[in-house]
């Protein structure tokens, strides 16, 4: 199976859309998930609302009430909802649905009593559990099934991402009600009620646009069935301990999780102890999940030099802190800054695990893998969310007095501590467990990220020159761009020397004969790893450092990272122990530029159909995802020095792209081509 360019690749999501069955099918998702987040946040605060005067404890488990129905029908009717996904007409359900909840929505606030609310509010969630149902059965058969996995990413970004834009407009919508009251008396009603009434409107377009899906009355017997959450959750057990790592990144991931349920908990009435209303809850609500859109976007781009592994155990640790602020600060204002750095926090490590799991985890085990964690957020998430003010309520309010200084205490404060002190544990036990770079301190590579000099400044002084190498797995055209590279730079004067791995030298002609010949299929893994460091030590002693410190440019089809990615990876030997062998065999020589063609491992394999296969290219479609994998997490991890390109985009593109790269690299001024304005493509990471 092909690893497919991240959503957020260029073109990715335009291309998904650009479906009109499908295009039309978000379109409704997106009204639905608007809905579906601007009715809990319009139901938490109408249920604070509604509970006003009361004892504190009833007001605290009005609000969970609220949470814990909406996540109870997936619990109780998830195997159905899925079963008769694939019996009934999709469309209608759809439909149905959406009409189902617009019409309990709009009759809460005219009913106005908390025992309809919390009535109303479950059978929506029912029709909201049946409808994902019908949706999730519907996308396979309006996409391509190489689009397939793309659609579902996009899926569940629209689903979050719905979230800070229904806590901008119930703030918003809150504020409006209050100018309104103040100006009409007989509008003065809860502010959350114009949030309910504008649910049910959106409810009604969501179902008019499902209604004009182009989706068979057949029934659907032909698409995948997707297990229940507990089905997932349990299939996900069995697999998510695969490495410790894995183990870390999950734990990271579901911890982060809690901590925004939390919040999410107590985050009405404890605005009420900041002096803010519903509007202040919108902007709360809003600000977490906002931080984390930043967070997943823009955190990764930050502190490049810096391990992945350690930033995903650091941006945790960022969260703990800002909730541990949040919880001992009475100012509303800062409470929002400091939610959104949770939010920040949170999402960097969403990011960075989501990427690191789809590298580090292997064929059927990943999508296990990722379904039991999604499965799972959704549990912590609204678990969490049910639970907070259930603690809240037991903690109660206090005031403490030291003499003129006096501070009140209030349980929703108390559990955003609690929150707090474990998320900080969590980010300790994770960091512990991700990190694998101890030969260099946090401080010191810190210090590099930030700019202030590098980890490896003992590193041997390095020749002059410019060596730049070539990576990829089979058929992705290493060897092509080596040429039209070395043209382009001859052509501008530059002294260049092209070379290989392995085979460059008249020892390595016979390394080379002994690795890739097919009679020698039984060789154990070590004595690869060996003859092609033997193969190595020879090229960089006799080829690559003598060109480089006369000032050439040496490009090089192949070297170390080939070696990581088919013997570390795809034999699973220790990547660490890889990696030191062949720093001591190069004299630690790193290349300025690695450029890796990334490719689907079923194209590369095609392309070379028409010729016999060598011993590793006669290896297993695992072996060489695992290979692909590799080459993929090496630059994930050294963003700075390397490019990863598509090399399914035409050859030329991929040429004016290297060369879009080079150019600043260069010992001297290229005169400019205009060529290379035009012919863009997109550059999967840099």
């Amino acid at each position: 199976m092909s690893r497919p360019a991240p959503l957020g690749a260029p073109g990715e999501a335009r291309t998904v859309l650009a479906i009109t069955p499908f295009r039309r099918l978000w379109i409704s998702l997106s009204l639905s998930s608007l809905g579906d987040w601007l009715s809990l946040l319009a139901l938490i605060s109408l249920a604070a609302i509604l509970t006003q005067g009361e004892e504190a404890v009833v007001r605290y488990f009005a609000v969970s009430g609220v949470v814990v129905l909406r996540v109870l029908p997936s619990v109780l009717l998830g195997p159905i909802a899925g079963a008769l996904a694939d019996r009934v007409d999709r469309r209608l359900t759809m439909v149905v649905s959406d009409i189902l909840r617009g019409l309990l929505y709009v009759s809460i606030p005219i009913v106005g009593r908390l025992d309809w609310l919390l009535i109303a509010n479950f059978l929506a969630g029912c029709a909201a559990l049946f409808r994902a149902s019908a949706r999730d059965a519907t996308v396979p058969t309006l996409v391509p099934k190489h689009r397939l996995e793309q659609a579902d990413q996009l899926n569940l970004l629209t689903t979050y991402g719905a979230a800070p834009v229904a806590a901008g407009l119930f703030a918003l919508l809150a504020a409006l009600s209050t100018l309104l009251g103040g100006l009409f008396p007989a509008l003065r009603t809860p502010e959350a009620d114009f949030a309910l009434y504008a649910n049910g409107v959106a409810f009604l377009v969501a179902a008019v646009v499902a209604w004009r899906l182009p989706i068979p009355v057949t029934r659907g017997s032909d698409s995948p069935t997707r297990p229940s959450t507990f089905r997932a959750i349990w299939e996900g057990l069995r697999f998510a301990g695969t490495t410790r790592l894995v183990r870390g990144l999950l734990l990271g991931m579901l911890g982060a999780s809690a901590a925004g349920g939390a919040v999410i908990g107590v985050a009405r009435i404890f605005v009420t102890s900041l002096g803010a209303g519903n509007a202040g809850f919108g902007v709360l609500f809003a600000a977490v999940f906002t931080g984390m859109a930043v967070g997943m976007f823009a955190g990764p781009r930050i502190l490049r030099d810096l391990s992945r592994r350690r930033l995903f155990g650091l941006s945790l640790g960022l969260s703990g802190v800002a909730l541990l602020l949040v919880g001992l600060v009475n100012d509303m204002v800062l409470a929002a800054v400091l939610t959104t750095a949770l939010g920040v926090g949170a999402g960097i490590a969403w990011a960075i695990g989501l990427t690191m799991l789809g590298q580090e985890v292997e064929g059927d085990i990943r999508g296990r893998t990722l379904a039991f964690l999604h499965a799972m957020a959704r549990v912590v998430l609204m678990g969490s969310a049910a639970a907070a003010p259930l603690v809240a309520a037991a903690m109660g309010s206090r005031r403490f007095e030291a003499g003129e200084l006096a501070y009140d205490f209030h349980g929703s404060a108390g559990v955003l501590l609690i929150a707090a002190a474990l998320l900080i544990l969590v980010a300790l036990v994770t960091y512990w467990q991700v990190n694998d770079n101890h030969e260099v301190s946090l401080l010191a590579e810190l210090r590099t990220a930030l700019g202030g000099g590098k980890p490896g400044d003992d590193a041997p002084e390095r020749p002059g020159g410019l060596f730049v190498v070539l990576e990829g797995g089979e058929g992705s055209g290493k060897s092509t761009q080596v040429r039209e590279i070395a043209v382009w730079l001859r052509e501008e004067g530059f002294d260049v020397l092209t070379t290989r791995e392995p085979g460059a030298t008249k020892l390595g002609m016979r390394l080379r004969t002994m690795l890739l010949d097919k009679a020698h299929a039984g060789m154990a893994a070590r004595t690869e790893v060996l003859l092609y460091a033997a193969d190595r030590a020879e090229h960089v002693e006799t080829v690559i450092r003598p060109a480089l410190e006369r000032g050439a440019i040496v490009i090089s089809d192949r070297y170390v990272d080939s070696t990581l990615a088919y013997q570390g990876a795809g034999r699973d030997l220790d990547g660490d122990e890889v990696a030191r062998l062949n720093d001591w065999a190069t004299g630690r020589l790193v290349p300025d530029l690695t450029i890796v063609l990334d490719l689907p491992v079923e194209e590369g394999l095609r392309r070379h159909a028409d010729r016999p296969a060598d011993r590793l290219e006669s290896e297993s479609l695992e072996f060489h995802e695992r290979v692909r994998r590799g080459f993929l997490q090496l630059a994930d991890r050294e963003p700075e020095r390397y490019l990863v390109l598509d090399a399914q985009e035409p050859q030329e593109a991929v040429t004016r792209a290297i060369r879009r790269h080079l150019r600043p690299l260069l010992p001297d001024p290229v005169p400019d081509d205009a060529e290379q304005i035009t012919g863009m493509i997109p550059i999967i990471k840099e």
